[in-house]
């Protein structure tokens, strides 16, 4: 993004000349975030006298500019700099000192009330919260009502069971996805769960938790005013620790475990077209070789494998961060905030993509299930109740041996034919102890 013109100070230029790291920026919802706390915080310090009235209108309207995205390009330091993110607040201090005009001072006007070590991380956390809500969580209901409508139409078909990655007793295809729709749910009940502690801020703390040099009552009339419910649990653990977004992260990586099972599972059911399961038709895409004419990758759940891998991995870098920092503050937000915001989009666009680009298109192979359903030697446990367990590992493994049919060993043992029609109903084996029809 081209720069029109520097509105920034001598601080924001010494950290781009301090911290040439990685060439990423700090999220850019935290710049956002910070414009609209040091809007309302404005707003709130002339309402408690403190700040004159025309200087406080322009410091907010400046915010407000912020907030809404005009002035991104005027945020250039890198998301690796001081662990406290001073240099980021300073950042934002004086692009709005700038844009308020005359006499405006980024210290002592635009951060009247504050500190780096409380606003900075009220930001990370704010804009956290928001971005799961506007986007991440849209994303999952989409991924679980695909994966829903697929249980709905594929309720009846019957296919092999497997654990260990041997064969085991009949499902349906239908039961399977809706599995996948319930870990998408659940995974979201979580994250909505911890939103209730990443959502409390140490804002009004200022360097330490004290609340030193700000009003009493500025803390609470700023979350007023950005919509926020009651204080922390304890202002000094809300200053000195990130356990909130840990928590927030730790609830992302189980969507990610999630995802991993479901995409793991679509490849292999899609695998083929001869050698493979082949139970599932996946969506072609694109060409899956340079070399090899008509073959066709499952390109989509393998991009969702790759999300989820990294995903993993940032969490390991969020919980490295949530444990640094000594006594009154924790000093590794920005690497924090730059690992939860990658999980967050990473997790959104996945997300869809597998809905839309795969899920949706997903066919299933009738034929190949049914053919694996029938020929599975686990059917033989339906035969239990009526010959025993003994009786039926001798017929499994005499099937096997002779590449038989249960069935046809099972009538050569003295198994009657009424009782095999009625235990080997693969529906039936399906349904298990539901007696409800499908």
């Amino acid at each position: 993004m081209a720069v029109q013109q520097e509105l920034w100070g001598s601080e924001t230029t010494k950290a781009v000349e301090n911290f040439p790291v990685s060439g990423e920026r700090v999220p850019t919802p935290v710049v956002r975030w910070l414009g609209r706390i040091k809007a309302e915080a404005a707003r709130v310090n002339a309402e408690l006298g403190l700040l004159d009235g025309d200087i406080a209108e322009r410091v907010a309207a400046a915010g407000d500019e912020v907030a809404s995205g005009q002035h991104d390009d005027q945020f250039p330091i890198d998301v690796f700099q001081t662990g406290s993110g001073t240099s980021s607040n300073m950042n934002a201090n004086e692009v709005i000192a700038n844009l308020a005009g005359e006499g405006v001072h980024p210290n002592d006007h635009v951060n009247m009330g504050q500190s780096s070590n409380d606003v900075f991380p009220s930001a990370v956390h704010l804009a956290a919260v928001d971005t799961v809500q506007e986007e991440l969580l849209p994303s999952l209901d989409q991924l679980a009502a695909s994966l829903s409508a697929k249980s709905e139409s594929f309720a009846t078909l019957v296919k092999a069971g497997r654990t260990h990655m041997m064969d085991a007793v009949p499902v349906t295809l239908g039961q399977e996805f809706g599995g996948y729709a319930a870990q998408i749910r659940l995974g979201k009940d979580r994250i909505e769960d911890a939103l209730k502690r990443a959502v409390q801020i140490p804002l009004g703390g200022t360097a330490t938790g004290t609340g030193l040099n700000t009003h009493p009552d500025f803390a609470a009339k700023v979350r007023e005013r950005l919509g926020l419910g009651l204080a922390p649990l304890d202002a000094f653990e809300a200053q000195a620790n990130r356990d909130g977004l840990v928590e927030l992260h730790g609830a992302l990586k189980g969507v990610a475990v999630s995802l991993t099972k479901i995409a793991q599972d679509l490849v292999l059911m899609g695998s083929g077209p001869r050698t493979g399961f082949a139970e599932l038709r996946l969506p072609e895409l694109q060409k899956g070789s340079s070399i090899m004419p008509g073959k066709v990758n499952p390109v989509v759940p393998e991009v969702v494998l790759q999300v989820a891998a990294q995903v993993i991995g940032n969490d390991t870098a969020v919980t490295v961060a949530g444990t640094q920092g000594n006594f009154e503050l924790n000093v590794r937000v920005p690497m924090l905030a730059r690992n939860v915001f990658d999980s967050l989009t990473l997790l959104t666009s996945a997300s869809k993509l597998l809905a839309e680009k795969c899920v949706d298109g997903i066919a299933p192979n009738e034929e190949n299930l049914r053919r694996n359903a029938e020929s599975t030697p686990a059917i033989a446990t339906a035969l239990n109740p009526y010959i025993g367990y003994d009786l039926g590992t001798e017929i499994v493994q005499e099937a096997l041996r002779s590449a038989r049919t249960i069935r046809e060993v099972a009538l050569e043992k003295g198994v009657d034919e009424a009782t095999l029609d009625k235990a080997l109903d693969l529906q039936a084996m399906a349904r298990g102890s539901d007696t409800s029809e499908p």
